[in-house]
């Protein structure tokens, strides 16, 4: 091998070494757009049968049709959203009517009982709580010049949302007019030889993520019903709305349940704030908890196995570790999207490296 052949494999590496590296940064700097369009994408997955059906059924031409179904999906976002005014209202209200004489009372009568019950002393707890807060640095670096930055990453942050929503709802329209658009900008990109192929990859993706979104509906569907069952039979206040959002918080995996477990039971606390702790909102806040276990344990025996071995072909361990590995690597954000990008992955995987021992065996139910 002559120095001149070393010369131009060197030339080569580093030109495509750099020529990965740019293509990386160009995609690092338009990730929101990619994310646009990642989330009109799914919008117009969940939108086509609802487009199929005024084409076929009420025969309205393709933009009528679009501009409906658009027009549906975003008075149900907004109707859902509305639902949350009135809760937040409500525990404002909670709030201000709290006594706290009687809630600081009832507090310490439980913390005494649980002080005396596990042999713990009083005296060392306080002792040691005073310390922490003279030792706590948290007051004096309070930056109150700040508040009026806080104010303008506000206005900032509405701004961006703005455009956000505009850009999905501009997207997604022309995806739900036209199903193949995507597809035909993609398929620019593709070798003539390799068309076949992506265009398989693309409508096998598409049904298997369709069925995973509807399986995902479904999800939240019997947990809302298991935790508004709970609720309602508690007498708790907004019991729809509360069991509606620690429903949908169930959609991002693992931390998605914990937060929707403090929120729920929180909740029930404020909305009893006033009562007796011992009596009335600690027997409440356990009877809350224990119906958000039940549903939890049919989530996760009954429904998500359902779900991923009919709608995604993985098994449940399978699962597990992508979005372990997708909430280690991108956080929450990555652990949502984990299962509908490692099917995407998996079906790619399966019509080029078919031939591929590791290949064959995880793509074998697809």
């Amino acid at each position: 091998m002559d120095s001149k052949t070393i010369s131009n494999g060197i030339l080569r590496a580093l030109a495509t070494i750099i020529g990965v590296s740019l293509l990386l940064f160009f995609i690092y700097k338009i990730k929101a757009i990619i994310a646009y369009i990642i989330i009109a994408l799914v919008i117009s997955l969940i939108g086509r049968p609802i487009v199929r059906f005024l084409r076929k059924k009420c025969k309205l031409n393709d933009n009528v049709a679009v501009i409906i179904t658009m027009v549906i999906m975003i008075l149900f976002t907004v109707g859902v959203i509305s639902l949350f005014v009135p809760l937040i209202i409500e525990q404002g209200k909670n709030l201000s009517l709290l006594n706290i004489d009687n809630l600081r009372a009832s507090l310490q009568d439980v913390y005494r009982e649980i002080s005396d019950y596990f042999s713990v002393s009083r005296y060392k707890v306080e002792q040691s709580i005073e310390e922490s807060i003279k030792t706590s640095e948290f007051i004096s670096n309070i930056d109150l010049s700040a508040i009026p930055n806080m104010f303008k990453y506000i206005v900032g942050g509405i701004g961006s949302l703005s455009v956000a929503i505009f850009t999905v709802i501009f997207i997604s329209f022309f995806f739900l007019k036209d199903s193949r658009l995507f597809q035909n900008g993609l398929l620019t990109f593709i070798p003539p030889e390799n068309e076949q192929s992506v265009i398989n990859s693309l409508e096998k993706i598409k049904n298997l993520l369709s069925r995973y979104f509807i399986g995902l509906l479904l999800q939240i569907a019997i947990l809302f019903v298991i935790y508004t069952a709970v609720l309602i039979i508690l007498g708790i206040d907004d019991a729809i709305v509360i069991a509606f959002l620690c429903a949908l918080l169930n959609l991002v995996p693992y931390i998605g349940p914990l937060i929707g477990g403090v929120l729920m039971i929180s909740l029930t606390m404020s909305s009893n704030l006033g009562a007796d702790f011992s009596t009335v909102i600690l027997p409440k806040s356990i009877y809350v908890l224990i119906g958000f276990m039940i549903g939890q344990l049919i989530d996760n025996f009954f429904s998500q196995p359902l779900i991923f071995s009919n709608s995604v072909k993985s098994h449940p361990l399978e699962i597990f570790l992508v979005i372990i590995i997708a909430g280690m690597i991108f956080g929450a954000f990555g652990m949502v999207l984990a299962v509908p990008i490692y099917t995407a992955l998996k079906v790619v995987l399966k019509e080029f490296l078919s031939e591929n021992k590791i290949v064959g065996k995880l793509t074998k139910n697809l």
